[in-house]
Order: C-alpha cells, then structure tokens, then sequence
C-alpha cells in the first residue's frame, strides 16, 4: 500500500440533525469516519490523517497517525450553519502542503450531506487545479442526493480527466448505512486493493503483512473444521443416548440379565401398555406410591417383575401369577434373595398384603362369575 496523507471533511451543517440515517446524519457520518480513519492508518502505520469541518471552517485534527486524536476531535462536532463546499476544499488542499514527507500522495475525502450552492465554473476550475496539484479526491455524497449528484459528479470526471481514476463518489440513498456502503465502495479499498466485499480480512492487504494474513486465514480454518466436527458430533451423541431409552419386549427378555433400573422401567411400559393383568399393575402403582424408602418400593416392584417372568414361562400368565401372588412363602424367598431388602420391614409386609387380597379378590369374582354361569339353565334343559 502506498504512502498517503488524507483530510477527511465532515459536513457538519444543520442539516445533520435529520433523522432519515439512524440515529442522526452526524452521528451515521461519524461512524462511517471513525471506519475511513482506521482503515487508512491499518493499510500503512506511516499514513496520516486530518480533520476539519465544512461549516464553520475549522481545522479539528492536523495530519497525524494517531488514530485517537482524530476520534477525540470528531465527537466535539456539533451541527452549526450551512456548508462551505468550495471553501473547505480549498483549505484542505493548504493542510495537505504541510505533510511531513513529501513522498506521500495526498488525499482530500468530503461527506457531503447538505445542498452545494456553488458555481459549476468554479467547481470546474478548482477541479482542473487539484488535477494538476496531484491531488485525489473522494465525495461521499447522501442526504441531499437529488441536488447534489449530477454537480459532485461532474466535479469528479473533470478531476480525473479522461483516464484517470484516482477519485471517486459514492452516493447513498436513505436507508443503508453510511459506513456498510462505504466498506464496498472503492473510497475504502483503494486504487492498488480489490473491493472489499466481506469475504475477506478487514482492513488487512496480504501483500503488505502476509504472515498476519496466513495466520488469521489459519485461524479461520481451524475454527471452521472444529464446528464442523462438533455438528457432526451432535447426531452421534443423541444416537447413542437413544437406546438408553429403549424399554426391551416383556416378552422376549431375560429379566434376570436387566439391571434395577431397566427392571423398573419394564415394569411401567407393561403398566402405561395396559397389561390385562390387573394385579401387575395394581402393584406397580401401590409401590410408587408407596411413602417410605424409594429405593424399597422400587425392589419390590423388580420382585414382582421377576415374579411374573418366572411364572409366565409356563402354560398362561394369567392363571399361574394368581397362583404365585397368593403365595406367601414364594414372594417372601423372592424377596429375602433380593439384595438390600428386609422382608420383615412395615413397607414391604403392606404392599405383600395388598398383592394377595387382590389376588383373593379376583379369584373370588371369578368363581362368583363361574357359578352364576352354571345355575342358569340352558334353553335345550327348558324345552
């Protein structure tokens, strides 16, 4: 990048309190310088910038390469009169005359948001002086763009000549920020930069640092590979974790392979199926519920799981788990083979107790219903 001393001018007339940019035009005008400023000084530590205004005709900030001086300078603008275009131009091209080095080109950038009420011959003079001066100069030109774009314009392709392209103009109609459509105008890239379009490093030329540009290229791609390996690792993570909640088949599992808690799991998917054993799930339920010791209630309902496995293995479910709940010798040897189980504690005697008058229970109703069948006469013994 080459070597460049650079007046910026702010227009700072009344004007700027118009809220068609957000917030304000200054405010929207002194982001968008605050962005020039750091981008001149990061292409080059040698290049330097001014400040001054177009109003009232200060000079903010001398040529300078601190960046915070200028900044300091730029938040003191208040809005003040009307614009002085010519004027201001003028006094910018003197402060150039005072750049420490000689070797740097000179660089006058105008924000323009108020109507230019100036002659067009004495544009097209100072124009023609400025070209032969070497003097580049850049219009940024919003707010007022209906009065103002064919003169800026104009302004420009006088100063450039017919081969030049060292100056430029950017107008910005209401709505896009100030400082996003500066970024992709050529005032930023520059004559020897590409157009920053985003998809590279802000501010950074690779031909001037290329160590920093291949470490942050670095870094980027690093950081894209480690989210690309964590969105592929959130797939795997619930696949494995989805099994966990798999419940196994009732009927086809070993219930003395399965730990506690798949136990109690079995126990309620056969509970939430809708089992037709009544008592299997009158258990589950009484144990749950159940006030004392969690961990108790919860081996009791492993007991009765294991109970209903054992005896399914035989001619019927139904039948046979009647059988082994009204026993009260098999639930108790089930129970002592249990570890960490007291069959003796009040918990475990309560829910025993349930478990067997449900089971008399049944057994009663269904006898009451086998008996009610046989003393009904049939229509054949009638006739």
């Amino acid at each position: 990048m080459v070597l460049e001393s650079t007046v910026i001018c702010v227009d700072n007339s009344e004007f700027m309190r118009n809220g068609d940019f957000v917030p304000t035009r200054l405010l929207a005008q002194q982001d968008a310088v605050n962005m020039l400023c750091t981008s001149k000084t990061r292409s080059n530590p040698e290049n330097t910038v001014a400040l001054m205004t177009l109003s009232n005709l200060k000079v903010l900030s001398t040529l300078t390469t601190e960046v915070a001086k200028v900044m300091s300078s730029l938040h003191q603008i208040e809005p003040h009169g009307e614009i002085q275009f010519l004027t201001g131009l003028k006094i910018a091209h003197l402060a150039l005359k005072h750049r420490q080095s000689k070797n740097h080109k000179t660089r006058i950038v105008l924000f323009i948001g108020s109507p230019v009420d100036d002659d067009d011959r004495d544009l097209t003079r100072l124009a023609k002086k400025l070209k032969k001066e070497k003097v580049s100069v850049d219009i940024v030109n919003f707010g007022e763009t209906d009065d103002n774009t064919e003169k800026l314009t104009a302004f420009i392709d006088t100063l450039n000549g017919k081969d030049g392209t060292g100056s430029h103009i950017v107008t910005i109609s209401m709505g896009p920020n100030i400082s996003d459509a500066l970024m992709k105008s050529p005032i930023l890239a520059g004559e020897d930069m590409p157009l920053n379009t985003g998809g590279s490093f802000d501010f950074i030329d690779p031909n001037t640092d290329p160590e920093l540009a291949l470490a942050l290229r670095v870094s980027l791609e690093e950081q894209r590979q480690r989210q690309e390996e964590e969105n592929k690792g959130r797939p795997e993570t619930v696949e494995e974790d989805t099994p966990m909640m798999n419940v196994p088949d009732p009927n086809t599992v070993d219930i003395s392979q399965l730990s506690e808690e798949e136990q109690i799991a079995l126990a309620m998917q056969m509970s939430l199926a809708g089992c037709k054993d009544d008592d299997v799930v009158k258990t589950t339920a009484e144990a749950t519920s159940t006030p004392p010791p969690t961990q108790t209630s919860s081996v009791v309902t492993s007991a009765t799981t294991q109970a209903t496995a054992a005896t399914s293995s035989g001619a019927t479910v139904t039948t046979d788990l009647d059988d082994v709940m009204a026993d009260p010798e098999f639930l108790k040897q089930v129970l002592t083979d249990l570890p960490g189980v007291d069959p003796t504690s009040e918990a475990v005697k309560s829910v025993m107790g349930n478990i067997q008058k449900g089971s008399k229970n049944k057994k009663d109703d269904d006898d009451g219903e086998g008996e009610s069948a046989a003393k009904k006469p049939r229509k054949d013994d009638t006739n």
